[in-house]
């Protein structure tokens, strides 16, 4: 299925590895041009010269923090100026994934432990979205996919939950707003995803269980009605779609990307 995204302009916030540079990848396999946007300088540079070596498209790094309003505004118009022209398509993926860290319990969620989580992941999303949609209005066109996590659907991280809820949220308000405009926004919800932390992580269980990678990995699989852990390029080709013009029946919705949960229905 040709997704019509050659030539189009995109920019991956959190690009320069895991879920955000497999989306990049499958974008730029599909034709688009692609600005990356991370904290790393140094990485951001090896990930575009890699993709860009992969897909022989224009991808460019663009550095910044998306907690700042000022380095937002200064990376969007790089990235506009580098790739000749207003973004069309914005993926939010600009966060530190959930389930690596033991999440803090009631008494020891601080103040600056939940505003810092809701800066980057939910008003990070908002500077973002905020820079590109003049651009989309003004062409009629756009589509903004925000990544999120299936943390919104399950309890045992109470900031996690709540800020997966509010990319939710975000999602739907923000496309009824554009959506008159032709910009389609949309959510998913990733699950465990296998990314290179992910692959660090399953190492270092195995090691200390005196086990094979295998053998964790199938622990980690059991709550995936797939049974498998879910690639982040699989995660990709679904935000692909999500970004192409062919998913225009679809604004506002959350997409689950996790390989089902088992016993769950949601409708």
């Amino acid at each position: 299925m040709d997704l019509e995204l050659k030539g189009k302009r995109a920019l991956v916030t959190g690009g320069s590895r895991g879920i955000g540079k497999a989306i990049a990848r499958a974008l730029a396999q599909e034709g688009a041009d692609v600005a990356l946007l991370a904290r790393d300088a140094q990485r951001l540079a090896e990930a575009a010269a890699e993709l860009a070596a992969a897909s022989g498209r224009n991808i460019v790094a663009v550095s910044g923090d998306t907690t700042s309003d000022e380095q937002v505004r200064r990376a969007v118009a790089d990235a506009v100026r580098q790739l000749g022209g207003c973004i069309d398509i914005l993926v939010n993926a600009a966060a530190e994934p959930a389930g690596f860290a033991s999440p803090p319990q009631l008494a020891e969620i601080t103040g600056s432990f939940f505003h810092a989580e809701m800066e980057t992941k939910v008003m990070g999303y908002i500077r973002c979205a905020r820079e590109v949609a003049g651009g989309m209005r003004a062409q009629r066109w756009g589509r903004i996919v925000n990544v999120s996590g299936l943390a919104a659907r399950q309890t045992g991280n109470a900031v996690g939950s709540m800020r997966n809820i509010a990319v939710a949220a975000l999602t739907k308000n923000l496309a009824d707003e554009l959506g008159p405009a032709g910009i389609n926004v949309t959510v998913v919800h990733p699950g465990l995803t296998r990314t290179e932390r992910t692959g660090s992580l399953i190492a270092a269980r195995a090691m200390a269980q005196a086990v094979p990678e295998s053998a964790v990995e199938a622990q980690m699989a059991a709550g995936n009605s797939i049974n498998r852990i879910v690639d982040a390029s699989e995660v990709a080709q679904v935000v692909a779609f999500l970004c192409s013009p062919k998913s225009v029946a679809i604004n506002g919705d959350v997409i689950a990307v996790g390989g089902g949960a088992p016993r769950n229905i949601h409708y």
